[in-house]
């Protein structure tokens, strides 16, 4: 067993936050709203979450749970929970009640956390007590210590357990350690450089997805301020980004392309935004979303990341190379190392696709309860999400597609992405998602998923387009039109539910 010194210690996701609340206790941490919490204020209750938990029972080797929307207590019980030892599932609050059971089952939380909004459904899965945001929060931490804890967790403890999307099968428990985290906040401080003093920092996606707690907590970790959005809306995007008080924040591609179909009159005021640092990451950028956030935005904020809840940021295209390359991911952020193997595990040569394995300091313990399937995402130390890229002479990585969701034709790969980004360019178009289904003749047919931006267009010409833009063994066979492609909360789209729905016409 590694020997530290006597002075070492450990990182933790907290440490951060108590730091600011000594330092700038009169600064404002956190805005929702009309309400403001100042870093003495979250410090002071950071500190009585820790306690009040601790009492409770919790400490290394427990797990507790939070189901809940972007509520400023978030961060308070996320990180005064994890400094007992224990570990927090944050879970989707959008589960149905059985879906929330088996979930706090599989983590065994002994503790839950949840909002006004889900209080029922909560109370009904859970078998453990269950604490509500409001009043009953605050009575129960108001009658703990505000001390700040004696014993810090080691820093490869878990101390979160968010929940995999499902968008290929059962949603799956990641086990992030304190160190990985904090890793991630120093690395996107240094890469994004929107975190500090002076930033603010706009939240628009759910704080139970990886990036969407990962990096307002970078932010008040670095002693930066975040503003919660109550609930997103693309035209409530829109205002806040017309403000112009943001210096940073963290999209996912849908937002800025439903934002996008405002009329151009409205767009105009973009151009009073503030942002450094327009992170984008969770789907694949669309390359017409993204010369539409350049033309918007400008050129010197829009950064397209690639990453994943296991593997934390992993690449990263900055905004002076966006014009460069296409449909890229970038390169290995620092600290990062990145590889594409084919099937037998040997490195493919520029230009040829293989499944992309990362290793770095950001990386998961491992799936809670399910170690057949860490030993699968994983090779000799480096993790996979199963997706597939192709890297250049330059080392840029660009994304193809996830592994699961390859078409098989006639024996020819094709990649949905490919068309997807034709599809998207075309008139009338406002998404689009193209799958594999069923086919006697080839074994999988292409069948492309669009959503309309008005009246829907004749299918057989979004096919004649697509003959005349890709080849042959691409074009699709069939296009359906739906008022809505279905995504999870991180905004991926959800192609088996996209199947279901072709199967059922079938």
């Amino acid at each position: 067993m590694t020997e530290f010194p006597a002075n070492y210690r450990s990182l933790d996701i907290s440490a951060g936050l108590r730091t600011n609340a000594a330092r700038v206790p009169g600064r404002t941490a956190i805005t929702i709203g009309d309400r403001k919490i100042t870093y003495g204020e979250l410090g002071d209750r950071l500190n009585r979450v820790t306690n009040a938990a601790a009492a409770a029972g919790l400490e290394t080797g427990a797990n507790a749970a939070i189901i809940a929307g972007n509520e400023p207590e978030y961060f308070e019980i996320v990180g005064g929970v994890s400094a007992t030892g224990a570990a927090i599932a944050t879970i989707n609050p959008r589960q149905t009640e059985s879906e929330l059971s088996a979930i706090l089952e599989d983590c065994d939380a002994r503790l839950v956390f949840t909002d006004q909004a889900n209080a029922e459904k909560v109370k009904s899965a859970s078998q453990a007590p269950v604490i509500v945001i409001g009043d009953e929060h605050d009575n129960w931490i108001s009658k703990a210590s505000a001390a700040p804890p004696s014993q810090l967790p080691d820093e490869w403890q878990t101390f979160a357990i968010p929940y995999t999307s499902g968008t290929t099968g059962r949603p799956k428990g990641v086990c992030l350690p304190h160190r990985s985290r904090v890793m991630v906040f120093l690395v996107s401080a240094a890469v994004y450089r929107c975190f500090g003093e002076g930033d603010n920092f706009l939240v628009t996606t759910p704080l139970f997805h990886g990036g969407g707690f990962a990096y307002p907590m970078a932010s008040l970790f670095l002693g930066g301020s975040v503003e919660l959005m109550e609930k997103y809306t693309p035209e409530l995007l829109y205002e806040c980004f017309a403000d112009g008080r943001h210096t940073g924040t963290f999209v996912v591609p849908t937002q800025l392309h439903s934002m996008f179909e405002m009329p151009e009159s409205r767009l105009e005021k973009l151009s009073n935004h503030r942002l450094t640092s327009m992170i984008c990451n969770a789907a694949p950028l669309p390359e017409e979303t993204k010369l539409a956030t350049l033309r918007w935005f400008g050129e010197t904020s829009l950064h397209e990341t690639y990453g994943s809840t296991e593997g934390g940021v992993i690449t990263n295209l900055y905004p002076h190379e966006m014009r460069l390359k296409q449909n890229c991911a970038g390169r290995p952020i620092p600290g990062q190392q990145v590889k594409l193997l084919d099937d037998s595990g040997a490195a493919v040569a520029p230009g040829e696709i293989g499944e992309l394995f990362s290793t770095g300091p950001t990386l998961f313990n491992g799936y809670l309860n399910r170690p057949e399937e860490t030993e699968a995402s994983m090779r000799d130390g480096w993790f996979s999400a199963g997706d597939l890229a192709w890297a250049d002479e330059e080392g840029f990585f660009h994304i193809v597609d996830r592994k699961k969701d390859m078409i098989l034709s006639g024996g020819v790969n094709i990649y949905p992405r490919d068309i997807e980004e034709i599809l998207y360019a075309l008139p009338g178009v406002a998404e689009a998602a193209v799958v594999g289904v069923p086919d006697p003749r080839w074994g999988e047919a292409v069948c492309a998923f669009l959503r309309p931006s008005g009246d829907p267009p004749d299918p057989e010409w979004v096919i004649s387009q697509c003959r005349d833009r890709m080849a042959p063994h691409k074009v699709p066979k069939s296009v359906q039109f739906v008022e809505a492609i279905p995504r999870n909360a991180a905004g991926k789209v959800l192609k088996k539910d996209l199947r279901a729905q072709w199967e059922a016409k079938a």
